[in-house]
């Protein structure tokens, strides 16, 4: 009698931005739902993730959250992505970042299942449409993504927000960005961190819960509180935004403190990442910005050689080192018009 072969393990796989708590909640809030497996990564790193989830031929079902597309990007996705979809993997798509129409198109035509909006946080939208999946936590772990994506006043953020009390709320959220925040050095110790955080809140956790985050991130305040001083020194100014680079600490912690300071409607935190020959940079704006900055950022990055993109009022881009004073004159000239 013929012994039939045991059935090959398949995968499922969730490649999320591991650089804030968005990604990071989207991907628990994946992992809980779907038992898949995190794969955190920077922008600059999303595409040799998807390269490497996407050869291997275990993989069956794919989860991408929070990580944007731009115009470098974009076209290799749809390929990879239209790949998979002839082998009959799975493919979900999550995110609130600008796409473009035509590639939205695309996607949906080749049958990925896109949840993409704008007005909401990426990981609000994963408890939108996967709550039937999900325990009664994790309602809280969207709520905090909201607060720290500045989205909580958006329909659905606001819903879940309400919910708990906002002072727990805003602090467990605080604690959690700022051990993200902390942990986004390229190290295996760093990387352990981040996977154990992602099922800790898939486990429904607090922040409070995990051992010494409050302690981590009293660490990371102090070195803010340092950072602040240097950027009232050091900050420079143009007509319609304020720009700094970083030396010490990381360009999103800075960045609010440019545009603060500032007095204009745009702040630039700029830090060079070492080893790549480029400068990465957060982009933050006033409400009274009135452009879209993630649109603006990804337009004038792809011109100067590298990549970006972003929400309306918060982005971030890679740009080559050569090419920073230009970018920022560039903008500053955009921002004008």
């Amino acid at each position: 009698m013929r012994v039939s072969a045991r059935p090959r393990k398949t995968r499922t796989v969730c490649i999320s931005h591991k650089e804030d708590a968005d990604g990071i909640s989207s991907a628990a809030l994946v992992a809980k739902a779907f038992g898949a497996e995190p794969v955190l990564v920077d922008y600059p790193g999303q595409m040799d993730a998807i390269r490497e989830a996407a050869a291997d031929p275990a993989l069956k079902s794919l989860y991408i959250c929070d990580l944007g597309l731009n115009k470098k990007t974009q076209d290799e996705f749809v390929e990879i992505m239209a790949a998979l979809r002839r082998r009959r993997v799975s493919v979900t798509y999550v995110d609130h970042h600008d796409i473009s129409p035509r590639v939205a198109k695309k996607l949906r035509d080749i049958k990925v299942r896109l949840i993409h909006d704008t007005r909401e946080c990426t990981a609000v939208l994963v408890h939108e449409n996967f709550c039937s999946k999900l325990p009664e936590h994790s309602s809280f772990v969207a709520a905090c993504a909201a607060i720290t994506d500045y989205m909580e006043d958006r329909p659905a953020g606001a819903r879940l927000l309400q919910m708990y009390d906002r002072q727990f709320a805003l602090v467990s959220a605080t604690v959690l960005t700022y051990n993200i925040v902390g942990h986004q050095r390229d190290t295996d110790e760093h990387a352990k961190f981040l996977q154990d955080l992602v099922r800790d809140l898939a486990d429904s956790k607090y922040p409070h819960q995990m051992p010494g985050s409050f302690e981590f991130a009293q660490a990371q305040v102090a070195r803010l509180a340092d950072v602040l001083a240097a950027v009232r020194q050091n900050m420079k100014k143009m007509s319609h935004l304020g720009h700094m680079e970083i030396l010490d600490a990381g360009a999103s912690g800075a960045v609010n403190f440019v545009l603060g300071l500032s007095g204009r409607d745009v702040g630039v935190a700029y830090k060079e990442r070492s080893g790549h020959g480029a400068y990465a940079v957060s982009v933050r704006g006033s409400k009274a910005c009135r452009t879209h900055l993630g649109k603006l950022v990804g337009e004038l990055a792809d011109a100067a050689g590298g990549s970006g993109g972003g929400h309306d009022r918060a982005c971030g881009a890679s740009i080559p080192k050569k090419n920073m004073k230009k970018f920022l004159r560039q903008m500053n000239a955009r921002l004008k018009a």
